[in-house]
């Protein structure tokens, strides 16, 4: 459970969401420009003041906020509020993402459920207020809008060509069989040892040698 951003004079959100967007932006938008620029005054200027922040409207230094320029500007104006919403109230996000266009009895449900307060209790009846103020300024739709973009596969870089498998170079194997000889030589009965080599080298050149 947790404790919920409202003012107890929700009727001071509108007073100072128009007087936001007909005055310059300022350099700080704290208390003082609440209440002399806003023309919000004491204690209900103090909470506006403060609630400006709690939804980013203003940052913690005082100064305005790009949510606060943003509503300012008539086309971005409504997206600005809405994403205030988020900011001011992010527990009632986090229980449901469209929490804000629930109609007013459901979202009071959802208040009692963070809040842990009675159904009838002022807080429950302010908190709702508060935010009933803050949607009237809202995009309520700006949230569901999509950008459709589209996908130019031409603008693609081609893909890469594929690199083939490093192979070894090639060897050059020699093919064929590998004989043994039996050679069975039927030797003249000679002694003339001119003979012998005569013979042995013919075997040499023709028989023995190693071919391609």
């Amino acid at each position: 459970m947790a404790a919920l951003t409202y003012v107890t004079a929700p009727g001071n959100i509108e007073k100072a969401l128009l007087g936001i967007k007909a005055a310059a932006t300022p350099e700080q938008a704290g208390q003082d420009f609440v209440k002399s620029i806003l023309k919000i005054p004491g204690g209900s200027g103090n909470q506006v003041a403060a609630l400006l922040k709690k939804i980013g409207f203003v940052k913690a230094d005082g100064s305005p906020s790009d949510i606060y320029k943003r509503f300012r500007n008539p086309t971005t104006s409504g997206a600005a509020v809405l994403e205030a919403l988020r900011v001011g109230y992010p527990a009632l996000f986090q229980r449901n993402e469209t929490w804000y266009k629930l109609a007013d009895e459901d979202l009071r449900g959802l208040i009692v459920e963070e809040t842990g307060q009675a159904h009838d209790s002022s807080v429950v009846n302010l908190t709702l207020a508060t935010i009933k103020g803050l949607k009237k300024f809202a995009d309520l739709g700006a949230a569901t809008k999509v950008s459709i973009i589209t996908h130019d596969d031409s603008k693609d870089p081609p893909p890469p060509t594929p690199t083939p498998p490093h192979l070894p170079p090639h060897l050059p194997q020699s093919m064929g069989l590998n004989l043994g000889y039996t050679i069975n030589l039927n030797l003249p009965a000679t002694s003339d040892i001119a003979v012998f080599n005569a013979i042995f080298k013919s075997l040499k050149e023709h028989l023995l040698k190693n071919e391609e």
